[in-house]
């Protein structure tokens, strides 16, 4: 944090703020039936199958938080995400956003707002992210 703050003008305030996502939907299981041996019962299902993507970020101390339903989750999802998290930070203040590592979360292509620094959790350190 002191390394990012040192490389903000002076005065400027820091926003910190976590980020996630996580997808919901739909995954029908196997259905099953009793039958004697021998025979064979028909046990149809819904075979469909549907989801999307909720990506989602808070900043605790100030009460916000940002997030977009998607039905994707890839590097181009999380530039709208990232844009969206620009929107909400105050004017003139920076948000430090706290991630996991994701590959669409530290990949080059990513388009990072200029209020906006990247910090990641360590590998392998799921229990640290508080979303």
């Amino acid at each position: 944090m002191a390394a990012i703050q040192a490389k903000l003008p002076r005065g400027t305030e820091i926003e910190l703020w976590w980020a996630d996502e996580a997808r919901i939907g739909q995954k029908n299981k196997i259905t099953r039936r009793w039958a004697r041996r021998g025979t064979r019962l028909c046990a149809p299902h819904d075979q469909r199958t549907m989801w999307a993507y909720i990506f989602g970020a808070v900043c605790p101390q100030k009460g916000k938080g940002a997030g977009l339903v998607l039905p994707y989750c890839d590097t181009g999802a999380m530039n709208q995400h990232l844009a969206e998290i620009s929107r909400t930070v105050d004017p003139g203040a920076h948000a430090v956003l706290i991630l996991d590592r994701a590959g669409w979360h530290m990949t080059p292509k990513l388009v990072v707002p200029a209020n906006i620094t990247l910090l990641f959790l360590p590998p392998r350190a799921p229990d640290l992210n508080p979303v």
